[in-house]
């Protein structure tokens, strides 16, 4: 196998996590720091041909033949190689220190490889970094809810009506209210009465009762009020009813698209570096894993966790409006005995509420022929409003867990080319 297939090999090997990250879903060969073989004449992941771990004892040869151990940089004797001085700066010393950004701590099982992070405000975040340039999902963090505007609750006045008195009656005591043991005579209005002049129950002159002349004074009960219930309204404020919310934070993501070259530790992965000078978090990018589902502990080589989520959820509303039972509703009536069937000679006229009947003295032994009554005042009342509260929340959905180095290490200097005339 050339040397030109095997760099070939761990572009191809190396660029798939960086491509998952951006959404892309690949196959193949998916590993670093191993070396693996494919048919010479075959590129690898063409026709479904497989690429095969070569092993430790793996040689790196270029086109000419010459060939060095791939994992350790000491020639091969017959191919004429020779063993590097004091390790040497051979391919394959070189090839454990090609990582051209950081070798950083490899993720643990079920994490995503590392990757950039930036978290910032959103008119602040960056374009991701030349060393990292395909742009991964954005999320958020640090929710900021705006309070819910509910409309104002409030009742329209009910339908109401004053029921006009109608069990009149003359008592043969001028005592208010009447002894116990007076007798009463009806001097009662007609059903459904609407106040107009009516004769019903007239009571002659000089009646006489048990205690006298049945008429010596005259007792109305109190007008009725007849209140309906009250219809709910609504009272639009000015502010936006449905509220808001908005994210304080961005979590921007970055992955590189080249394939990450072997570092020597097999425990450490080859990862973008932050770009140079870059200021420290949380101005500056992270290096982090990420987990995708839920909330995750951090593992003690990425220790700083940030929790960041896909979006939120705002199922939020106003409970409706309702009215209680009305009250306060009052009504005036203007009721008029007289002694003529007419209604023309006056016995007694008085204005009566609903709060309170009326008893009152007439001239003993009066004839009380006919009644009239008429409404002259009436309060409906009112309902008390109910109704119009938030209720629901503001729930952040879809968490996802970043683990980050503390600190970044620093960044390896750049390979030297292997010549293989120098060795």
């Amino acid at each position: 196998m050339n040397a030109r297939n095997l760099r070939w090999m761990m572009l191809v090997g190396g660029a798939i996590p960086a491509l998952l990250v951006a959404g892309i879903v690949g196959g193949g060969c998916t590993d670093d720091a191993y070396w693996y073989t494919c048919d010479d004449n075959i590129p690898p992941r063409i026709d479904n041909k497989p690429c095969y771990d070569a092993g430790p004892d793996a040689k790196v040869c270029d086109d000419a033949g010459n060939c060095n151990d791939a994992g350790t940089g000491e020639g091969d004797a017959g191919s004429g190689g020779g063993e590097q001085e004091g390790g040497g700066d051979g391919i394959g010393d070189g090839m454990s220190s090609l990582c051209v950004g950081q070798c950083v701590p490899k993720e643990p099982p079920g994490w995503f490889e590392p990757l950039l992070l930036w978290l910032g405000p959103s008119d602040r975040a960056p374009d991701c970094p030349a060393a990292a340039p395909v742009a991964g999902s954005e999320y958020h963090a640090d929710l900021a809810i705006e309070p819910l505007q509910c409309a104002t609750c409030a009742c329209d006045p009910p339908e109401a009506s004053c029921e006009l008195p109608s069990a009149w009656s003359a008592v043969d005591s001028p005592a208010c209210p009447a002894r116990p043991g007076a007798q009463r005579t009806s001097f009662a209005a007609p059903e459904a009465w609407d106040g107009t002049c009516t004769t019903a129950n007239a009571i002659p002159a000089g009646q006489a009762c048990a205690g006298g002349p049945c008429t010596q004074s005259l007792d109305l009960p109190a007008p009725r009020m007849l209140a309906g219930a009250c219809a709910p309204s609504v009272v639009e404020d000015a502010a936006d009813p449905q509220g808001g919310f908005r994210w304080a934070t961005v979590a921007r993501t970055c992955a590189g698209v080249t394939a990450p070259a072997p570092c020597g530790d097999p425990g450490m992965r080859c990862s973008p570096a932050p770009p140079e000078g870059d200021a420290a978090p949380p101005e500056g990018f992270l290096t982090c894993i990420m987990h995708h589902e839920g909330e995750h502990e951090c593992p003690a080589t990425y220790p700083s966790r940030h929790i960041v989520y896909e979006g939120a959820e705002d199922s939020r509303g106003c409970t409706a409006c309702t009215c209680g039972e009305p009250s306060g509703a009052a009504c005036s009536v203007l009721a008029s005995a007289f002694s003529d069937e007419t209604c023309s000679t006056v016995v007694v006229s008085v204005l009566t509420t609903s709060e309170a009947p009326f008893c009152g003295a007439i001239a003993p032994g009066t004839a009380l022929g006919s009644k009239t009554a008429v409404v002259v005042d009436l309060d409906p009342g009112s309902c008390a409003p109910g109704g119009g509260e938030p209720i629901g929340e503001v729930a952040p959905r879809g968490a996802v867990t970043f683990c980050c180095l503390d600190r970044q290490p620093q960044q390896p200097e750049p390979p030297r080319a292997w010549n293989p005339e120098l060795g």
